[in-house]
């Protein structure tokens, strides 16, 4: 019996073996994705401003004055290993939150543009139906007596009618 797997059995082991499958998490220690990425974004996006800039280049221009002007604050001289050091550990966080960032805006890029798509789908439809329904209008329109053709009738039947009175009256009134 051992041997009879159930097929619920079968399905849970084959996820678990599968790569693309996520696991259930280290253990006891549960990270929100989602907490992660809005905060990764966040820190991208400053990183793209002005004021980062700046910041920056007031730290770097602080960092080197007092290396090279106070003699008894060197704690980095002149080749400035450890600001080397510091911008190439800012490098490999920021390139992998940005990459972060854009993976995440992709991701909406995405769903907004399968909405769009969706959507104009559903115009397009939409418009090929009212065309539908307005030829068919046209048709019945057509065999529908308009107000200048029947005007035109009852005026040639008048006419008629008035040749008729004529005919049968050869005198006239007096």
């Amino acid at each position: 019996m051992s041997e009879k797997r159930t097929s619920a059995d079968r399905s849970t082991q084959s996820a678990r073996a599968r790569l693309d499958t996520p696991g259930g998490g280290w253990r006891g220690f549960n990270i929100d994705v989602e907490a992660v990425g809005r905060v990764s974004e966040s820190i991208a996006r400053f990183l793209g401003t002005g004021k980062y800039l700046l910041i920056q280049t007031v730290v770097v221009i602080v960092w080197i004055i007092l290396n090279v002007a106070a003699v008894g604050l060197q704690w980095d001289p002149y080749p400035f290993i450890l600001l080397n050091l510091a911008f190439s550990t800012q490098a490999a966080y920021a390139a992998p939150l940005i990459l972060l960032a854009q993976n995440r805006q992709e991701n909406r890029d995405r769903v907004s543009l399968e909405e769009d798509r969706s959507r104009a789908e559903q115009t397009k439809a939409d418009t090929e139906f009212l065309a539908r329904e307005l030829a068919s209008l046209r048709l019945a329109v057509g065999e529908v007596a308009t107000r200048d053709y029947l005007r035109r009738e009852l005026d040639e039947i008048k006419s008629l009618l008035a040749a008729r009175e004529d005919d049968e009256d050869p005198q006239p009134k007096r």
